[in-house]
């Protein structure tokens, strides 16, 4: 088994140094920490994965899922989630045991024809993820300042540049300002929940009792469902914890592995409250007043102005903004992870940044709708997922991979089963875009 060799593209770098000593020394037992202090050092990767779940996509589903069944489909936001938590446990365990991301064991395990149609539809999947996310900033510049959107897209651009550049000074500062803007958007929320004033009893009902009310509820269930679990992040993951703090000691192992359960546990839970609180409040704010066709996002930034006040649609914003930004960045991490595992070759960060923006400049350029480009990259997403997750599972499951920290039967019996789920889901989803495409309001 690798258990994950120093390269040079992980060179540890002066602002990481106090940290790696400070988990090692929690690992070995021999730290003075105690309580959450204990757990600091290891917090980080699963916030920079969590994005995925919090990002423009989800902002136009969720609103949707409010404001056309209110309360009524929370409880699939509540299963999304613990199975996002599951997949993302899984690759970040993989980084851990083998020292390997996910992309490089697909390239050393699977035939070259296979490993060079996987690259190609991880591009096509990390460009798709970028139109998503730099659309989201773009709309929130523009809704913040007024500013159009092309102007907003480039300044989305210089941004995300700004903030991929911390890492030069090593991953513990990237991780920093991503968990920061997280934080934003979790806080940003918890002030919408606070002026909607929802009804806690439905949200009770809503989170437990599993419902549908018709067809559309059933589809739009589907929807949140099967787009929940991003393929790009899964590759992400992996990267990020292959050679953050590396041990070959079997106990270590184990107790480093469940350090990351708690990272994924805390970062996915503030996910999925996230998410949750966008539905409950287009539900408490557009459902209760009767608007139940809201599925833009510039349309639900305009009505909270009128239900609730400026304030109120100024926090939204503010929440998109961030989740536009964070997301973008993590996109692009997750491009140069997806390269650099298939095909063994590295560009300059700079020029993936520039290539990966143009589809997202060229659709505003056209004044294409931004919320339908959201919705139609989220079905593009949905192609690369098998080819993500299926490959996660296998590996995880094998012993000469994984070592002492390989799955147990239980946890592979529940990872295949969410696999399956999440596939046939997926599978639904991408019919069901191509169908729109095809037949609109058929």
């Amino acid at each position: 088994m690798s258990t994950g060799e120093e390269r040079p593209d992980q060179e540890v770098r002066p602002g990481d140094v106090a940290l790696l000593k400070s988990a090692h020394e929690v690992l070995e037992g021999s730290s003075a920490r105690s309580g959450v202090g204990r757990l600091l050092p290891f917090l980080g990767p699963a916030f920079i994965a969590c994005v995925a779940y919090i990002d423009p996509g989800n902002f136009a589903t969720n609103i949707q899922g409010g404001s056309q069944f209110g309360y009524l489909l929370l409880w699939v936001v509540l299963g999304s989630n613990a199975m996002a938590m599951l997949v993302q446990t899984l690759s970040a365990k993989l980084g851990i045991a083998t020292g390997r991301n996910l992309a490089e064991l697909c390239r050393e395990n699977f035939p070259t024809w296979a490993v060079v149609s996987m690259w190609l539809l991880g591009e096509f999947v990390a460009m798709a993820t970028d139109l998503a996310e730099f659309i989201g900033a773009a709309v929130g510049f523009e809704l913040l300042f007024h500013i159009p959107l092309m102007a907003g897209a480039l300044l989305t651009g210089v941004t995300t540049m700004v903030i991929l550049a911390l890492d030069r000074r090593g991953f513990r500062a990237i991780e920093a300002v991503i968990t920061a803007l997280v934080g934003v958007i979790a806080v940003c929320y918890v002030v919408e929940i606070f002026m909607a004033r929802p009804d806690w009893l439905k949200v009770g009902q809503g989170l437990v009792i599993p419902r549908f009310d018709g067809k559309d509820s059933v589809v739009l269930a589907v929807g949140i469902l099967g787009a929940t679990v991003m393929p790009h992040v899964i590759f992400l993951h992996s990267a990020l914890t292959q050679g953050r703090i590396v041990t070959r000691d079997p106990a270590q192992l184990h107790r480093l592995c469940r350090f990351e359960v708690v990272d994924v546990a805390v970062a996915m839970g503030l996910a999925g409250f996230v998410n949750c609180a966008m539905l409950i409040m287009a539900a408490a704010t557009f459902h209760a007043h009767g608007l139940t066709t809201i599925a833009k996002i510039e349309d639900g930034h305009q009505t909270l102005t009128l239900l609730l006040g400026g304030g109120a649609s100024f926090v939204f914003a503010i929440s998109l903004l961030a989740s536009g930004l964070s997301s973008s960045t993590v996109g692009t991490m997750a491009g140069q992870v997806i390269m650099q595992g298939f095909i063994h070759r590295r560009v300059s960060v700079w020029v993936r940044r520039l290539v990966t923006m143009l589809p997202s400049l060229i659709c505003i350029a056209a004044g294409c709708d931004p919320t339908k480009c959201l919705v139609y990259s989220q079905v593009a997403l949905s192609f690369g997922l098998p080819f993500a997750i299926v490959p996660l599972v296998m590996f995880t499951r094998r012993r000469d991979l994984m070592g002492p920290v390989v799955n147990h039967r239980a946890t592979t019996a529940a990872a295949i089963v969410c696999a399956v789920i999440i596939v046939v889901l997926n599978s639904y989803l991408v019919y069901q875009g191509i169908h729109d495409m095809i037949y609109p309001g058929a």
